[in-house]
């Protein structure tokens, strides 16, 4: 068995074209590291996403026109990578980023020699950037607390859309205040509040801003599959890197931990006190250094006192908590962010459009949007593919929010059913919710609407009078 204090073998990739030497070259790489070996840039860049590259030595020439583009690659997207071009007197275009050209043969314990230079100097980097990172805290702690930003300025909150006085505000102020310590944080709301974007607002304005944010929602998965996307693994075959890794400095968000089971939840409450993970067929440990930031679609205090929730891992997720209010809680937030999801699925569908008017916009503050965000936006998606005019009016709006009313307090059409009141009155109660929607529906043309409902004109007019409805500020189209 090794000894978890033993340093972790680097993984190295070798591309080349040419199979023998391909196949050589693993040979004297691999007594002192882990090698992939693979033939073409494509198999290259698949191996980066699925492995955690230390060194990339790469055949560049005539025999190897892949090389110089592939390399550019690497850098440009795993810059830490240390990459080494073995070269051919045809080779051109060569970066003069690169850590080495060899030109020629090398002998292999030239071969190792120099590999070995590499990954250190991969590892010194890494542990310059953890002492940056931490003389930044340091000096971040130290430093008097700098003057909060107005709202809608930097640091990724200026997504999320509130006016003064939402309740999402006073929550985006409580994150601002929380995104600077360095501290695992849980959010709780209802599924489609925007937990993983206050998330993401969170990561931009903490000390990890320049690092990668990922985020995992692990509802639904399987206990294996949540150890190998957090973990990796490892394996002949097919290895991957886990998002502890990829995450590596920067934050990781895992939405649903309310799902996980009770043998998880023990799993992953042993990671984060340890503070390093194994992938999975693997043994050498690694060091978790990331931001943790969890997500809840319930209060887990209440899961903790009923024995849901192993109260250790609620301790050590929650060490700022944060909840996230549902749409029905923000209603003065819903024309400025039902408008913002307009114009962005305008541009998206390559419709032109103005707006929402003042109508249709109260009818969406009046429907209680249980689906929150996502349901919203499927609404307004719906509202842009059959308006026929640059401003959605209120006939766009589904008949079950025209029902509603804008700005409806009284009960749904299944609460109307159930009520225990007169018959009469509950009849009543359905039969106005009906004549509203369809009025509206058809832009308050009385003729059409008594068509559709079949009723005489004057019949529909007496309704109206009994029981008070009128277009308001909606204009009156004229009759036929």
């Amino acid at each position: 068995m090794k000894d978890a204090g033993a340093p972790q073998r680097a993984t190295i990739l070798i591309v080349d074209p040419d199979a023998r030497r391909r196949g050589r070259l693993s040979r004297e790489a691999g007594e002192e590291a882990e090698c992939l070996a693979v033939e073409t840039g494509a198999e290259a860049l698949r191996a980066c996403q699925e492995n955690f590259v230390e060194v990339a030595l790469v055949a560049c020439g005539q025999d190897a026109p892949e090389g110089a583009p592939l390399l550019d690659q690497i850098a440009a997207h795993w810059p830490e990578t240390v990459c080494i071009a073995l070269a051919d007197e045809t080779a051109s275009g060569l970066s003069e980023t690169l850590y080495q050209v060899c030109r020629g043969g090398m002998s292999p314990d030239a071969l190792r020699r120099m590999l070995r230079n590499a990954v250190q100097l991969f590892r010194v980097r890494r542990e310059n950037d953890r002492m940056s990172f931490e003389m930044r805290f340091m000096s971040r702690k130290a430093a008097p607390p700098p003057e909060a930003p107005h709202d809608g300025e930097g640091l990724g909150f200026e997504t999320i859309l509130r006016v003064p006085g939402s309740p999402m505000a006073a929550t985006v102020a409580r994150a601002r205040h929380l995104a600077s310590f360095d501290v695992p944080l849980l959010l709780t709301g209802a599924p489609g509040t925007g937990r993983t974007a206050l998330a993401r607002a969170i990561h931009g304005a903490s000390l990890r801003a320049e690092r990668p944010f990922l985020a995992l929602d692990l509802a639904g998965l399987p206990e294996e599959a949540i150890r190998v996307e957090l973990c990796g693994l490892r394996n002949n075959g097919h290895s991957r890197v886990g998002l502890f890794a990829k995450a590596s400095r920067g934050t990781l968000y895992l939405g649903g931990i309310e799902h996980l089971s009770a043998q998880m939840q023990l799993w992953l409450s042993r990671l984060l006190a340890t503070g390093s993970f194994c992938p999975v067929n693997g043994t050498e440990p690694q060091r978790m250094d990331l931001r943790l930031v969890c997500g809840a679609g319930r209060d887990l205090r209440r899961d903790v006192a009923e024995g849901r929730f192993r109260a250790e891992l609620y301790h050590q997720v929650a060490v700022g908590t944060l909840e996230v209010p549902s749409l029905a809680q923000r209603r003065a937030d819903i024309p400025l962010v039902a408008r913002q999801m307009l114009f962005e699925a305008a541009e998206r569908h390559g419709k032109t459009v103005r707006g929402l008017s003042e109508e249709a916009v109260a009818f969406l503050q009046g429907h209680d949007w249980p689906g929150n965000l996502p349901e919203l936006a499927n609404e307004v998606t719906r509202m842009l593919i059959f308006a026929q005019e640059p401003v959605l009016g209120p006939d766009l709006v589904s008949r079950h929010i025209l029902q509603a009313g804008p700005g409806a307090a009284d009960a749904g059409e299944d609460s109307v059913l159930a009520d225990t009141g007169p018959l009469k009155d509950r009849v009543e109660a359905i039969e106005k919710r009906i004549l509203r929607e369809v009025l509206t529906r058809q832009r308050w043309n009385k003729s059409r609407a008594a068509h559709e409902l079949g009723l005489s004109r004057v019949g529909l007019r007496a309704k109206l009078d009994r029981y008070g409805l009128s277009p308001g500020v909606i204009e009156t189209v004229e009759e036929d």
